[in-house]
């Protein structure tokens, strides 16, 4: 069968989507891509894209809601908004992709669509021909309840028949819908040889976001490069500064964390969705920077649960460093996690009952 699969024009928002993607493809079945902006330029071997957002902006569709609703947005910023803000400016998105997903879905005739939540743009069009649409979860969010506020938002309220979701229970409770292994994916490139196996001490890798917050904050490495010197260990700044940095600091370009944690102690980031999951499926105690949109909620839910901690990026020290590192109880929890994700379906058995 043809297999039509939609994210919003954000790198981060199509990774997620990859693995099912393949394993359609590698199960027989014809599989495009149809996304936007950054997540074009993204590789995704074996799988051909179509731009049906080009020129659009998430950050130009932001202006009017901050001009407009500027406390909301200040709330956003803050990852305190909810859906309030996240359902209209996706909503604008979804107006932006509306024509070309339209015409796209009407010209491949695709028998099954698959979106992510935010992308309600590919079921509203699917919604026209008739076709089957199922709401795939990218991010430890309710993909029900923000599929569900961004169509309404649009004025085309729908509800959400089949959905599947991907976030550990234990990590966000209980939630309706078909599970499937969160299998991390962020894209192609190479690792340097000695990134790929474990170093003589333990290992911190330091993430910040693609996408930078209008209001900053987001970003750990300053505060990491000053602790480090206090914390018997080597950590690794992916596009980080290159000068300056202390004996124990090294700095790569833009890498592939799914093939890095593996080999990580620890991992420190902005929050985003595809970090978190990419942690947990590895058991990687991580420090997560509560920050916008879904960040702070991923990274309460990360500590809630103990495979972690939330610390505010300016407040990191290297006390907080070291308990990432030496914290039993936070270590056996990331593996509890961990083993609770390789519990659940792969990408493939979903593939068959799709």
């Amino acid at each position: 069968m043809r297999v039509l699969v939609v994210a919003a024009p954000l790198v981060g928002h199509l990774l997620p989507l990859v693995p099912l993607a393949r394993a359609l493809k590698e199960a027989g079945h014809e599989v495009l891509l149809a996304s936007g902006g950054d997540a074009i330029g993204v590789a995704t071997p074996g799988l051909p894209k179509r731009d049906v957002a080009p020129g659009v902006s998430v950050g130009r569709a932001a202006l009017p809601l901050v001009v407009r609703h500027p406390r909301l947005m200040r709330l956003e910023l803050q990852g305190r908004a909810g859906v309030r803000a996240v359902a209209p400016l996706f909503a604008r998105i979804a107006r932006k992709m509306g024509p070309l997903t339209d015409a796209l879905v009407e010209q491949w005739q695709p028998d099954l669509v698959l979106v992510e939540p935010l992308a309600v743009a590919g079921a509203l069009a699917a919604r026209r021909t008739g076709t089957r649409t199922v709401v795939v979860e990218n991010s430890l969010f309710d993909g029900r309840v923000l599929a569900e506020a961004v169509a309404a938002e649009v004025g085309k309220p729908f509800v959400v028949g089949e959905l599947v979701t991907i976030a550990p229970p234990s990590v966000v409770g209980a939630r309706a819908g078909t599970p499937v292994r969160a299998v991390p994916f962020s894209g192609g490139g190479d690792v340097p040889e000695w990134l790929a196996r474990r170093g003589d001490r333990p290992r911190v890798v330091v993430s910040y976001s693609t996408v930078r917050s209008p209001g900053g904050g987001g970003d750990p490495t300053a505060a990491v490069v000053a602790a480090a010197p206090g914390v018997d260990a080597e950590f690794v700044l992916v596009r980080g500064p290159r000068k300056g940095l202390p004996a124990n600091v090294r700095t790569v370009g833009r890498v592939p964390l799914h093939l890095v944690l593996p080999h990580a102690d620890a991992f420190v980031h902005h929050g985003g969705a595809g970090s978190v999951l990419g942690a947990l499926a590895e058991g990687v105690p991580q420090l997560v920077v509560p920050g916008a949109g879904d960040r702070r909620f991923n990274a309460e839910a990360v500590q809630r649960r103990g495979a972690g901690m939330a610390v505010d990026a300016a407040a990191i020290s290297a006390a907080d460093l070291e308990r990432l590192l030496t914290d039993e109880g936070v270590r056996a929890a990331a593996r509890e996690v961990r083993d609770e994700m390789a519990a659940m379906p792969a990408p493939a058995e979903l593939a068959q009952r799709l």
